[in-house]
């Protein structure tokens, strides 16, 4: 399969499905994939991100080499939701390497205070913070400072979820 080609065919749940059982398991397939999510034009990289997402949530050890470069990828200046959202989609349902929990809570932090950000990165980021408030419950006080900052500007979807986290905290 020429990904590339395949991923700019259609955007689809079928063509995403048709990636993601070509990669399986297999690392170079994935390393293929995330190197067009990092480095090609933003319509290729746009189109890598779900199956991308999907595929690290299907095989995590897939993504445990990379997690550096896509932590890094979230810091980049005007990067498309897609990269962010799909991103922080997986790192929700991961276990994110210790060495990286500061760097993911700082951009979690920024995303979920920031009024310009979807509300889906938003509450894949409020997820994020409250599995590792489970490591660092000195971040839960921050963490229900900024929902309480937020709430009044925030989605229904936003104050859902930042409602049965303040339940938790």
């Amino acid at each position: 399969m020429n990904l590339r080609e395949q991923l700019l065919k259609e955007h689809s749940k079928a063509n995403c499905e048709r990636i993601l059982k070509w990669i399986g398991s297999d690392q170079q397939r994935f390393n293929d994939l995330l190197q067009l999510f990092l480095h090609d034009e933003y319509r290729v990289v746009q189109r890598a991100a779900w199956p991308l997402g999907c595929a690290v949530i299907n095989h995590p050890p897939l993504v445990k080499k990379h997690f550096a470069r896509l932590i890094k990828n979230l810091k980049k200046p005007a990067i498309h939701d897609a990269v962010k959202r799909n991103t922080v989609r997986f790192l929700q349902q991961i276990q994110i390497p210790e060495k990286f929990h500061g760097e993911v809570m700082d951009t979690c932090f920024r995303y979920i205070a920031s009024p310009d950000e979807a509300v889906a990165i938003k509450a894949f980021s409020l997820t994020i913070l409250e599995n590792l408030s489970h490591q660092y419950p000195e971040i839960r006080n921050e963490l229900k400072l900024v929902i309480e900052e937020r709430w009044d500007y925030e989605s229904a979807a936003f104050r859902s979820r930042a409602k049965k986290i303040l339940k938790k905290t």
